[in-house]
């Protein structure tokens, strides 16, 4: 058997878990896929015709100790005409370090068209969260590291704010989302700042057509999610397909995401005689189903890559319930604002 280079399981872990340790907020994920679009985007909070709560469980590597995991709770809805209402509580834990927070939204949804039946809305979305992170410590000190100056012994916390602003567009069967992510820099005192930059800005960029075969009651969906960090100019793509198939008893959909990294990171498997680079790649198989006002979907996620920390994939579960007055739906297939 080959034995890896230690730089190998660097790579790994760099590719695979994208720094989560380092990742301030909630990690976008493919939540926006599995009807859940208000946990990337601020605006959508309360776009749709009824309340929507959600909860989601992501957990990477079974068969790994401490692997990262994620657990959310959403909910959101519309008070009046044109305010949205929101909030999020999440756990992400990766290994030693975790972080906890709470996100409050505010939007404002501006119809630009004469009346409801033609949708064509400009949305603005503004989240500020409270954030804890800690960085356990104290098993560290003694053993190989007994005076490590770096390691402090000690369960470290952190407890800081954090502000995400989005908007949102929709004419008919064309959408699109902008949102930017930790918007006021701040910096950390469980990390030094010869590591870590006070500046982790990221933007969102999405888009996507509803395709609404005449004659049928299928329709389809392709759209796509671009991320950038503004410090470090990491940059990936999402490119997606979703269908969706009415019954009498509600919705059955599913699809398919690929996420590429456009930043590699370089390895060696002999000792650096040879260098090779190793993108991030996401294929994620999803599906779901609207019954009445419950939803279920199920996400997992394999990563493509030659060099891997484990093949188990990433598992996600999302539940959902919608409630409220349910208001006349806009004349068009719209599934993020009339389901």
């Amino acid at each position: 058997m080959k034995k890896l280079n230690p730089l190998l399981i660097l790579v790994c872990l760099f590719l695979t878990a994208g720094l989560r340790a380092q990742e301030r907020g909630i990690p976008v994920y493919s939540d926006y896929l599995t009807d859940n679009l208000y946990l990337v985007h601020p605006s959508m909070a309360g776009a749709a015709t009824q309340t929507k709560l959600r909860l989601t469980g992501r957990r990477q590597w079974f068969d790994v100790d401490d692997a990262p995991a994620l657990e959310t709770a959403s909910l959101n809805g519309k008070v009046g005409e044109n305010v949205g209402l929101g909030a999020i509580l999440y756990n992400d834990s990766n290994g030693r370090f975790s972080q906890q927070g709470v996100y409050a939204t505010m939007a404002y949804h501006l119809l630009l068209s004469r009346n409801r039946i033609d949708l064509n809305q400009l949305s603005f979305g503004l989240s500020v969260g409270v954030l804890q992170e800690r960085l356990d410590e104290s098993d560290l000190i003694g053993g190989t590291n007994p005076n490590d100056p770096n390691i402090s012994g000690a369960q470290q916390r952190d407890a800081f704010f954090n502000v995400d602003f989005g908007m949102s567009y929709y004419l008919f069967e064309f959408y699109t989302h902008f949102t930017v992510k930790n918007l006021i820099p701040q910096q950390r005192d469980i990390f030094s700042q010869e590591f870590e930059t006070d500046n982790q800005r990221q933007y969102l960029l999405s888009a996507g057509y509803i395709i609404d075969p005449y004659s049928t009651e299928w329709s389809f969906e392709p759209s796509v999610l671009f991320q950038l960090k503004e410090e470090t100019s990491e940059a990936a793509i999402d490119v997606n397909f979703k269908a969706y198939r009415d019954f009498d008893f509600g919705r059955l959909w599913g699809g398919l995401s690929y996420r590429r990294s456009f930043d590699g990171a370089e390895y060696t498997t002999d000792g650096a005689s040879s260098v090779d680079n190793q993108k991030l790649q996401y294929v994620s198989p999803f599906v779901g189903i609207n019954y009445g006002n419950f939803m279920f979907a199920y996400t997992y996620t394999y990563q493509a890559n030659s060099i891997v920390l484990s093949n188990s994939g990433f598992h996600q579960i999302t539940l959902g319930y919608n409630f409220g007055e349910n208001k006349e739906p806009y004349e068009c297939n719209c599934p993020a604002i009339n389901y």
